[in-house]
C-alpha cells in the first residue's frame, strides 16, 4: 500500500483539477463576451446553449467513461478545452456574425468538455486509491484538492482582472521602465492566451495519467497505461445500459438518493447566489472595485473548510454534516435578506463558504458507497441533477422577477425588485430542505421494513 500522495495519478488528479478550472477570464467573464461585440442578449442565448450541452451530454459521458476508460475522457476534455479557448482566442471581431457563430461553437465545445470531464476525474482518482492505496485516505485528497483549486483561483481571480485593464497594464509597464499603450482590444485576449496555456498543461496532464484495470470483481488489481488491452470496444446501447443500471441503484439506494438531492438543493440555491452576488454587493453600498477582492476572499474558504469538512465527514454522522450545512446556509440567506450595508457582506461570505462543505461532503458519501464500475456514471448523474436544477431555478426566478415588476415605475426597478424577490431563497431553500427530509426518512423506514443494508459512511 503506498502513500496517498505518492500515487501518480492522485497527484495528476489534483494537477488537473487545477489546469482545467482555473481560468483567468472568470472575472471579466461578462464583458469579455461584450467587448467582442455580442449583445447581452446574445450572451444570455450562448449560456443557454452551454447548460443544455452540459444537460444533454452529462449522463452519456459518465456512462461512456465506465465503458471505454476515464482516462479518454478526461483526454477528449481538456482536447476540447484547448479548442474552444484557441477559437474565440484569434477570432477577428470586424463581423460580429462570424464572432457569434465562433463564440456559440465555443459555448458548445465548453459543455462538451465540462461533461467529459464531471464524474471521470474523480472516479479515475477514487479507484487509483483503492488500487494502490488506502480509500479512507479520500477524505485528505478533497481536502489538499480544494487547497490547491483555491490557490489556482485567487492567482486567476486577480491576474486575470489585472491583465485585462489596459491601464492597469500600462501602470505597470511604466513602473519597470517601459512606455507601452494597451488597447481593450488587445488586453481583452490576454486573460484567454493565459488560460489557452492552462488548457494545454490540462492535456499533457491527462495523457499522463494510467487506467485502473479492473477484475472481473470489480475490484481494482493495477494500472494499465493502455485501457484498450482490457476493455473491448461496447456498443453505444451499452453506454446507456449502464446509465440506466445506474439510475436504478441510485433509486434503489436510499443513502445515495439523498446524499445527490440534498446536494442538488443546496447546489443550486447557492450558485444562483452566488450568480447575482454583484448586484448584491452594489445594493449593500460595496464599491465595484473590491469585487474581485472578495472573489479572492471566498476562494480563500478553500484554503480553512476542507480540513474543518473532512474531520466532520470522519468522525460525525452524515446527518450532522446535513444539518451542519443546512443551518450555515439558512442564517446566511436570512441575513443576506435585510441588505445591510457593508455589514452584509458577512452573511453573503458564509453563504459562499457552504459551496465548498457540500462540495467535499458530496464527493467524500458518494464516491465511497458507489462501486468502481459505474463511478463515473453515478457522478454524471450528480452533476446531472446539479444543472437541471440551476436551471429550472433560473427560470423560475426569472418569472418571480417579471410578475414582481408589475406595476412598479421607478427608475431603480432593478433593484427593487431584487430586494423583494431575494427572500425567496430563504424560503424556497426551507421548504425544500423540510421535503427532502421528510422523503428520506419514508425511504429510510421502507429500506428498512424491506431489511435492506444501508451504508454507513
Amino acid at each position: 500500500m503506498k502513500p496517498t500522495f505518492s500515487i501518480p495519478n492522485i497527484r495528476l488528479f489534483i494537477a488537473f483539477k487545477v489546469f482545467f478550472n482555473s481560468r483567468f477570464y472568470y472575472p471579466v467573464f461578462t464583458i469579455l463576451f461584450l467587448d467582442f461585440g455580442l449583445s447581452v442578449a446574445q450572451f444570455s442565448i450562448l449560456n443557454a446553449v452551454w447548460a443544455a450541452t452540459i444537460v444533454l451530454a452529462e449522463i452519456p459521458s459518465g456512462a461512456f467513461a465506465d465503458i471505454v476508460g476515464r482516462k479518454r475522457l478526461l483526454v477528449f476534455a481538456t482536447f476540447t478545452m484547448m479548442m474552444e479557448i484557441g477559437i474565440i482566442s484569434f477570432v477577428p471581431t470586424a463581423d460580429p456574425s462570424i464572432v457569434f457563430v465562433v463564440f456559440l461553437v465555443n459555448r458548445v465545445l465548453s459543455g462538451l468538455a465540462e461533461a467529459a470531464a464531471s464524474g471521470a476525474d474523480e472516479a479515475i482518482a477514487y479507484d487509483s486509491l483503492k488500487a494502490e492505496g488506502d480509500p479512507d485516505q479520500w477524505g485528505k485528497v478533497l481536502e489538499i484538492l480544494m487547497r490547491f483549486q483555491s490557490i489556482g483561483f485567487i492567482v486567476a481571480m486577480s491576474v486575470g482582472a489585472a491583465i485585462y485593464d489596459p491601464g492597469m497594464l500600462g501602470r505597470i509597464c511604466h513602473f519597470f521602465g517601459f512606455t507601452v499603450v494597451f488597447t481593450q482590444e488587445t488586453t481583452m485576449r490576454f486573460p484567454l492566451y493565459l488560460t489557452f496555456l492552462l488548457a494545454v498543461c490540462a492535456f499533457i496532464t491527462t495523457l499522463r495519467m494510467k487506467e485502473p484495470e479492473l477484475t472481473p470483481s470489480g475490484s481494482e488489481s493495477h494500472l494499465k497505461t493502455d485501457q484498450s488491452e482490457t476493455r473491448p470496444k461496447t456498443p453505444v446501447r451499452h453506454a446507456f445500459g449502464m446509465t440506466i443500471k445506474a439510475g436504478r441503484w441510485i433509486f434503489n439506494t436510499p443513502f445515495a438518493l439523498s446524499v445527490i438531492l440534498f446536494g442538488m438543493l443546496f447546489d443550486s440555491i447557492i450558485r444562483m447566489v452566488v450568480t447575482l452576488s454583484s448586484q448584491y454587493y452594489r445594493l449593500i453600498d460595496l464599491p465595484e472595485a473590491s469585487f474581485g477582492i472578495i472573489g479572492s476572499v471566498v476562494a480563500m474558504f478553500g484554503l480553512v473548510v476542507p480540513r474543518v469538512a473532512r474531520k466532520i465527514a470522519e468522525n460525525r454522522s452524515p446527518a450532522y454534516a446535513v444539518y451542519t450545512i443546512a443551518g450555515l446556509t439558512m442564517t446566511g440567506l436570512t441575513l443576506m435578506s435585510f441588505f445591510y450595508p457593508y455589514y452584509g457582506l458577512i452573511p453573503a461570505l458564509i453563504t459562499f463558504g457552504t459551496m465548498y462543505f457540500t462540495g467535499f461532503f458530496v464527493s467524500f458519501y458518494i464516491n465511497r458507497i458507489t462501486s468502481s464500475d459505474q463511478r463515473a456514471t453515478v457522478l454524471s448523474f450528480k452533476s446531472f441533477a446539479y444543472n437541471i436544477s440551476y436551471g429550472l431555478l433560473g427560470v423560475i426566478y426569472a418569472l418571480v422577477l417579471k410578475i414582481q415588476k408589475r406595476g412598479i415605475h421607478s427608475k431603480n426597478i432593478e433593484n427593487i425588485v431584487f430586494i423583494k424577490t431575494f427572500p425567496w431563497f430563504a424560503i424556497i431553500f426551507a421548504a425544500g430542505f423540510v421535503v427532502l427530509s421528510i422523503i428520506y426518512i419514508l425511504w429510510l423506514r421502507k429500506a428498512k421494513d424491506k431489511k435492506q443494508d444501508l451504508p454507513r459512511p
